[in-house]
């Protein structure tokens, strides 16, 4: 599990968070037959910008970003 890497249970939450908010935003825009993988790379992505972003909000946006 991609955010097992982070020890801070405010940084899982802050994650998690923020990926439900990116997942919102990026899954009506990729195939059905892709959604796992796509959820997949997508956690890698927060897990790996959640040490250097602070916000929630803008997490989702960078992860988005750095998604596309």
């Amino acid at each position: 599990m991609p955010f097992s890497s982070l020890s801070d249970p405010v940084d899982v939450a802050r994650a998690q968070a923020a990926m439900e908010a990116a997942w919102a935003e990026i899954q009506p825009t990729i195939p059905t037959a892709t959604h796992a993988q796509e959820r997949l790379r997508l956690t890698y992505i927060v897990t790996a910008l959640t040490g250097r972003v602070s916000d929630e909000d803008d997490l989702a946006k960078r992860a988005i970003e750095r998604y596309h």
